[in-house]
């Protein structure tokens, strides 16, 4: 036993297990066995003095005592760190409340915690498309794809040609999120991102004109906030077409910052419709950038509401309220256009001027006065959840796919483009990158459709996937060069290369998005301690508000320190100390890797809230950088969970890595602009070798893994089919997508007799200065038949047809 004790392997043994119980957060545990072996290290160096070994006690000893006794830690510890916050922590305004309230945390709060459970992901259930759903997918949405051409509709007659409208009526395209008891389709979220990115994938200007009523329009906040009376009057008829809605919140001085809409409603009394001194509401407002204003005959209006005379009640100032209001009534302007980047779907200001309108026109009623700013962030998390996610996939997708056949189908230097390795990294970044954004994609759809209402989940993936979109349609322009400039029916990536300004400036900018919302609000939202550590600061009982904090505080010291310890043996171990399942297949690796960085990210995010405190709301270049890194974390989980939903083959797997590689190199790039930007240098150079004291870790997906990927798309695949899956897929050659597709697989059938012809020129056996010369004799010399001769001359007709670019007389 002596031995045991004065041993050189005991102790060290102790202190590991001692760092592992902080590991677990059970500091009791490891304070025990930190004991144990500082006596195992006295028994070593027996010759240490009393004197001295009483000094180590009562330093090892000191910090237990003070956290183990609340009167004791709460004099010492909870209440200097509580008068301190309480002096630098701002309160969280109304508006700052309401968005908090507006939505649920659900994946990011495990990313932010530093142990994300995987299992728990994994189990989620995979989003999917039930019968009518897939019905309406292959019916009435093809025939739509059909009628309409991004060209037409942007540089000729500026609108969907009539029949779309009328089908879009006909068939309830605007009211597929309206329950069928109201005439609507009762589609799921997943079913009605499927029918717009599907649309999207042929025509934007189509895919936005039926985003707007089923996204951002009125008939979400009526569902939820609505009278019955307003229900069963308003959405049978948005749900037919009957009433085609808008929603009017941003104004000439409020664009981002929604919440300063200087629009005001005044509660006054006046004869309408006959009946004398009639309680309603004064209306002045200008709005602008309002999508489906030209045509809307309902206009949903955010404006802030007075009651001066306090009518209602004893308060004056209301705050933001939403109202329905029919486009005829007097005293509203609208009709005229913006002219968005020559995208054809409807756009323009609305404008009211002393309008008179009743009570009864604010969502809810009277009961719902004031509360427009909670549906307006709920209105617009659901805009950057499913609609614009959904129109940046199609984007993707549709480069995906006509980049690949154009780089297989253009010939330079005596060989096809996609043999070149400039454009297969930039053929490879599409892939990557479209299959990175369907993830993203397809799981925050499964979590919507499961009931959560993830807002920092829907900021991550507006800015993220319409940030992607825009490099996607970067590369495609590269690849497609002229063919992609001169715009035309046969340019098929030039109207799209437009999408990505529009995409990134909705819904909130995405320098809004990335600097203020994305960690900012996810800080608060999806830390387990802060939002209660301020809630006590901000409690007007300052004793109830420090007893509170003093009992948080010390959970969240142990959460950081739980971090801070797991955050360097996942570095000094190369993540192999974190726990997963041998059924994780071949990506396990990287859950270990995303572990890691998330325990890195959750204990960054504490350090920057010791030392910055309030200040940080304000540090909006160190809040983008963190939200770089949680949102490459989000996305990167969604491509293992979307890799994980479905059999696959080598080559998903490839592009799956080529994802997740990049999105760990992403992490570690913003990890290291943030240390070098850390509010105290030497903390941020500290922090850097705890969390990397190797150097870089992560390195961009290698050349070998990109030739693969580029290899796979730019012909006919199973990698190629399920990166454009959802997508409108023709084989109509009268549309440039039909052209391709036709020309690539008479292209890919004839490679055989396409080398043959090549060996026969270099042995000489056949020569001529045109394909078609060397085809005939190659007959002649009876190396083809005349049926191989015609498959030579087809695809070849074919091949230059699908390249041809549009020209004009002006």
């Amino acid at each position: 036993m002596e031995y045991l004790v004065s041993g050189w392997l005991w102790w060290p043994l102790l202190l590991i297990f001692f760092l592992a119980m902080i590991y677990l957060a059970a500091p009791l545990i490891a304070w025990t066995l930190g004991g144990i072996a500082l006596l195992g290290l006295f028994a070593q160096f027996a010759d240490v003095s009393w004197p001295a070994k009483l000094v180590v006690w009562m330093i090892y000893l000191a910090p237990m005592i003070v956290l183990g006794i609340p009167i004791l830690r709460c004099r010492l510890l909870g209440e200097p760190v509580y008068r301190l916050y309480r002096s630098s922590m701002p309160a969280i305004s109304p508006t700052e409340q309401a968005a908090l309230d507006a939505g649920t945390i659900w994946w990011d709060a495990e990313l932010f915690s530093g142990r994300p459970h995987w299992r728990r992901l994994l189990k989620a259930k995979p989003a999917s498309l039930d019968d009518e759903e897939i019905d309406f997918l292959n019916g009435p949405v093809e025939e739509l794809c059909a009628l309409i051409n991004d060209y037409d509709v942007n540089i000729g007659s500026r609108d969907l040609p009539k029949e779309a409208w009328d089908l879009l009526k006909k068939s309830g395209f605007f009211g597929m999120v309206i329950p069928r008891q109201y005439g609507g389709k009762g589609f799921s979220q997943y079913g009605h991102a499927a029918v717009v990115m599907k649309v999207a994938s042929r025509s934007i200007a189509g895919a936005l004109t039926i985003m707007i009523p089923n996204s951002v329009g009125p008939g979400k906040l009526l569902l939820k906030y609505g009278t019955e009376e307003q229900k069963n009057h308003y959405l049978p008829r948005l749900a037919s077409g009957e009433d085609i809605p808008c929603f009017a919140l941003t104004a000439p001085e409020a664009g981002s910052d929604a919440g300063s809409i200087p629009d005001n409603g005044i509660v006054c009394k006046q004869d309408y419709q006959g009946k004398k001194d009639a309680l309603g509401i004064r209306l002045n407002f200008d709005k602008r950038y309002i999508s489906l204003a030209p045509v809307a005959t309902l206009i949903g209006v955010a404006f802030k509401l007075y009651d001066p005379d306090q009518l209602l009640g004893d308060q004056e100032n209301l705050g933001i309220t939403v109202a329905l209001i029919p486009a005829d009534t007097p005293g509203v302007e609208i009709g005229s256009r913006h002219d968005p980047l020559h995208m054809g779907f409807h756009n323009g200001p609305v404008r009211g001027s002393d309008l008179f309108v009743p009570l009864d026109t604010i969502i809810g009623g009277v009961a719902q006065a004031g509360n427009g700013w909670r549906m307006l962030m709920e209105s617009l998390s659901d805009g950057r959840a499913i609609s614009l996610p959904a129109l940046t996939t199609a984007s993707a997708k549709l480069a995906t796919r006509a980049t690949g056949a154009y780089a297989r189908l253009r010939y330079q230097f005596k060989t096809y483009i996609g043999t070149f390795e400039g454009i297969q990294a930039a053929l490879a970044r599409i892939a990557g990158n479209t299959y990175a954004m369907d993830a993203a994609r397809t799981v925050t759809l499964g979590a919507l459709d499961e009931g959560r209402k993830p807002a920092v989940i829907s900021a991550i993936v507006k800015y993220n996937l319409t940030d992607r979109n825009r490099q996607i349609m970067n590369d495609a322009m590269d690849v497609h060069g002229g063919a992609g400039v001169c715009l035309g029916p046969r340019n098929i990536i030039g109207e799209y290369a437009k999408f990505p300004s529009l995409g990134i400036t909705v819904e909130g900018h995405n320098i809004l998005t990335r600097s203020m919302m994305t960690f900012g609000q996810g800080v608060v939202r999806c830390h387990p301690y802060l939002r209660s550590e301020i809630e006590a600061v901000g409690n007007s009982d300052e004793h109830a508000g420090l007893m509170s904090f003093d009992k948080v505080l010390v959970r969240h010291m142990g959460f950081a320190a739980s971090n801070a310890v797991r955050s360097l043996l996942h570095a000094w171990t190369g993540s192999l100390l974190v726990p997963t399942a041998r059924k994780l297949g071949p990506l396990r690796r990287y859950y270990r890797q995303l572990s890691r960085m998330s325990a890195a990210f959750a204990f960054t995010t504490d350090i920057l809230l010791m030392l910055l405190r309030g200040e940080l709301k304000r540090r909006e270049m160190l809040s983008g950088r963190m939200a770089d890194i949680i949102s490459q974390l989000y996305i990167a989980s969604t491509v293992l969970k979307h890799f994980d939903n479905h059999e696959h083959d080598e080559t998903e797997l490839q592009v799956a890595q080529w994802a997740v590689q990049d999105c760990l190199q992403r992490i570690e790039r913003a990890f290291g602009e943030v240390f070098d930007n850390f509010p105290n240098r030497w903390a941020g150079w500290l922090l850097n070798r705890w969390i990397f004291p190797f150097g870089r870790t992560y390195k961009r997906p290698s050349d070998e893994l990109e030739r693969c990927i580029a290899e796979s798309i730019v012909i006919p695949s199973v990698i190629r089919e399920r990166l454009t899956q959802g997508m409108y897929i023709t084989d109509d050659i009268n549309t440039q997508l039909g052209r391709l597709e036709h020309a690539l697989q008479l292209v890919i059938a004839i490679e055989p007799l396409e080398a043959k012809l090549k060996e026969a020129q270099r042995i000489d056996l056949v020569r001529g200065h045109s394909l078609a010369e060397r085809i005939d004799n190659a007959v002649a010399a009876r190396l083809f038949t005349e049926e191989e001769a015609k498959q030579l001359r087809e695809a070849e007709a074919a091949r230059l047809d699908a390249l041809k670019v549009d020209d004009w007389k002006f």
